[in-house]
């Protein structure tokens, strides 16, 4: 390694570690704020809390590195540029390519660096976070219920869109998925508002449930009279439950007995998994298509001999329910009554199984998505750096200012667009393997044009397309004036 090549990369390093502590702090701070209602407060000790924030860490880093890289690579170059140092090198027959070749070695390791560290520490830090807040919610269940999103709580799983009052004790908007017997949800229960009540000496968590309806789905004997009754509905003023925490009692924080979630797996799990659910998923599309045509098949219509009407008769004119009598009409009444309670009753199991077949396909591509994403990081990272150092070489600015601002822009589209392309994937709108690579599609073109601008010592865009034209516009008009 020359001295050039030793002199960029310590620059760049002393850089990228200053700014990647400095953002891992924020976004650990901003992470603590996240959960401080449901850690502090709660009678958690300090050394819980602050392992909680280390299992959480980990999963900071695919957000963290990359906005690191393109700011550090950004300012490295913008200080070389704006200290004269890359004229200097181009003086002495170095381009700009050969001073990046270096760096360009070194993001390679990173990005693979980076893999690694995302399908080893990441998947080992979720495996311990979701198990500490699962082990914590059985030690103290009311830590447990976090607004907008289902929590389980013993055989229960219960949605609150807001809790308020002096412990968080009071609920609204409440939503419950009760499990029965058989480990099926078969009772849901909606409420206006809701309270949890518990005492220190007591070993059970009461919750009271206000302005509510309670739904539970009958299990018929038939297939035939679960269409017809599908669930059965009680309204309620006030519906009280206990639940029983004595067996929450002497929980151990360090154990670990969930290890199975999508985000908890490595690459070769992942794989296994999405082929299992794959082949699951066609399974139960095949059996419940056979199921259907043969619970709905009534048999072949027979084609019958039709003719044209004469207009004139007046049979046909009139109406035929005229004729019949009325025990023969309350039948076909009572036939097109049957007809269409089956077919409302066939529409909804048709909607029913199409949102269990989506829930089912999007945990599919959550998989997917998890899996790539591992990948995307190293291309990721490298483009980062094409993208921040071109540009730093372009506006010759080091420091804060300018570049903090522009890594900030472009850090925030390259995000904002794997979101937006990652949400699409979840509804199924678009392939989930397009959704993980089309941010970091999106940074190759941009990342290689820059890199072509700047080796050329031009600036950020050829802007005398525009401005040619209108400069022989003026000049025209000022000598025709002038005549």
């Amino acid at each position: 390694m020359k001295i050039l090549d030793r002199y960029i990369i310590s620059q760049y390093l002393i850089r990228l570690s200053s700014i990647f502590t400095i953002c891992m702090l924020i976004f650990v701070v901003q992470t603590f704020w996240l959960y401080i209602d449901d850690l502090a407060g709660k009678g958690l000790d300090f050394e819980t809390i602050f392992k909680f924030l280390i299992y959480f860490t980990p999963k900071l880093v695919p957000i963290v590195l990359p906005l690191s890289i393109l700011l550090a690579s950004l300012m490295t170059f913008g200080t070389f540029a704006e200290n004269y140092e890359f004229a200097a090198m181009k003086s002495s027959g170095i381009s700009l390519i050969r001073g990046m070749s270096g760096l360009f070695i070194v993001h390679i390791m990173i990005g693979i660096g980076s893999y690694y560290f995302s399908n080893y520490v990441i998947t080992a830090g979720e495996v311990k976070s979701f198990n500490l807040r699962r082990n914590l919610s059985k030690l103290k269940p009311a830590i447990a219920i976090r607004e907008g999103v289902f929590n389980d709580l013993g055989q229960m799983s219960i949605k609150v869109k807001r809790k308020h009052g002096t412990e968080n004790h009071l609920l609204e908007e409440v939503i419950i998925h009760e499990k029965t017997d058989d480990y099926k949800n078969r009772i849901v229960i909606k409420a206006k508002k809701g309270e949890l009540k518990s005492k220190t000496t007591d070993a059970t968590l009461q919750l009271v449930l206000y302005d509510g309806n309670r739904y539970e789905e009958i299990k018929g004997t038939n297939y035939e009279d679960q269409l017809r009754f599908p669930h059965a509905k009680v309204h309620f003023d006030e519906y009280v439950m206990n639940i029983d925490l004595s067996k929450f009692n002497n929980v151990d924080l360090n154990e670990q007995n969930y290890t199975t979630t999508y985000r908890m797996q490595k690459v070769d799990q992942l794989k296994v998994s999405i082929d299992t659910m794959e082949r699951d998923f066609q399974f139960q599309r095949k059996v419940f298509s056979d199921n259907f045509i043969k619970k709905n098949y009534r048999g072949q219509i027979k084609a019958l001999d039709y003719k044209e009407p004469f207009e004139n008769d007046s049979l046909v004119r009139a109406n035929v329910l005229n004729f019949l009598t009325n025990s023969e009409n309350w039948k076909i009444s009572q036939v097109a009554e049957q007809s269409a309670s089956d077919i409302r009753s066939i529409i909804r199991n048709l909607e029913n199984k199409k949102k269990t077949f989506f829930v089912y396909q999007k945990a599919i591509n959550l998989h997917k998505m998890v899996m790539l994403e591992k990948l995307t990081l190293i291309f990721s990272c490298i483009f980062l750096f094409l993208i921040g150092a071109s540009l730093g070489a372009i506006i010759k600015k080091g420091g804060l200012g300018l570049p903090m601002v522009l890594s900030v822009i472009i850090f925030l589209s390259y995000h904002y667009i794997g979101i937006f392309a990652k949400n699409a994937a979840e509804d199924n709108s678009i392939d989930p393997s397009l959704a993980s690579w089309i941010s970091t599609m999106v940074l190759a073109p941009f990342a290689f044009y820059l890199t072509k601008r700047a080796s050329a010592d031009a600036g950020f865009m050829n802007l005398d397309i525009i401005t040619v034209p209108i400069q022989k516009y003026f000049l025209n008009t000022l000598v025709q004036n002038h005549k």
